[in-house]
């Protein structure tokens, strides 16, 4: 998120900076902070594959990441996730707080855009993809193709390896 210049509840000019991104309203006092915006994103596994999207508009047009997205003010983690999936991919999934694997801050787009990624495992309810909204397509790859993909953001890698490393059995991966 940009800073703010104007108050976004009187429309005042903003003032006096402070060290940890915020600005005061002389107009009606309040305070307004810049905060990476929240994310969430799923590795999806079926077995000893791991759903990938290709991005289909910008940032990251083309490159490989988890599917997901933005949270809407005040969703919970887990219902944007599903809303999520259900918008990019035309399926429902299982997930729960316990298949969380990592919180990543990163920027999104503009240098100034931050996010912060939730990153959960996840397991599809059907197979019946119906890539949509912002998702150009879908691949299932393994383990070992992981690395050969151009990804956007390498904690989204991180995150498929993770969730195939916890989801597999009796099979040896090679790290």
């Amino acid at each position: 998120m940009k800073p703010f210049v104007y108050c976004p509840a009187c429309a005042s000019k903003l003032e006096n900076p402070d060290s940890e991104g915020g600005s005061g309203c002389p107009g009606c006092g309040r305070s307004w902070y810049r905060n990476s915006a929240p994310t969430v994103t799923a590795a999806l596994v079926d077995g000893d594959r791991v759903l990938v999207a290709m991005r289909a508009f910008e940032p990251k047009k083309g490159k490989a990441d988890t599917p997901g997205g933005f949270l809407m003010p005040g969703e919970p983690p887990l219902d944007g996730l599903r809303r999520e999936i259900r918008e990019e991919l035309g399926i429902d999934i299982d997930v729960s707080f316990e298949d969380f694997v990592q919180g990543v801050p990163h920027t999104y787009g503009d240098e100034e855009d931050w996010v912060l990624s939730l990153g959960f495992t996840a397991r599809p309810l059907s197979l019946d993809l119906n890539v949509a909204d912002d998702v150009a397509d879908a691949l299932w790859v393994t383990y070992r193709e992981l690395d050969d993909l151009d990804w956007g953001w390498p904690h989204d890698r991180d995150l498929a390896k993770v969730a195939l490393r916890a989801n597999r059995q009796d099979t040896k991966l090679d790290d």
